[in-house]
């Protein structure tokens, strides 16, 4: 009896991993896009920075479909302008006064 026992217990270690990898569904295709639409949700809640009550009402909204991505928002001309003008002045590494009268020079003409 004493010499079955270390054997029926390397047995259980042998095979168990196996028998239970066998018993391990493979997810579905849906279950597969859900779990790709959950990162790039998680994702895009985490970019946005959203917590609390804003970000549930973002994560439902997501899986759900309704809004996978944020609309896109047009600028204003003056909107361009100061992005403009803002990308150019870091360019240049202004900081400080050179960069405040740059900035009042760009956006004004």
């Amino acid at each position: 009896m004493r010499s079955l026992s270390p054997a029926l217990a390397l047995l259980v270690i042998l095979v168990g991993p196996a028998l239970a990898q066998q018993g391990a569904a493979v997810p579905s295709a849906g279950q597969a896009a859900q779990r790709e639409r959950m990162k790039t949700c998680n994702a895009d809640a985490g970019t946005q920075k959203l917590t609390g009550d804003a970000r549930k009402s973002f994560m439902t909204d997501c899986l759900a479909g309704k809004s996978a991505a944020a609309p896109a928002k047009t600028l204003t001309p003056q909107q361009e302008k100061m992005k403009s003008c803002n990308a150019d002045a870091s360019s240049k590494k202004l900081a400080g006064k050179e960069r405040r009268t740059f900035m009042s020079t760009c956006l004004k003409g």
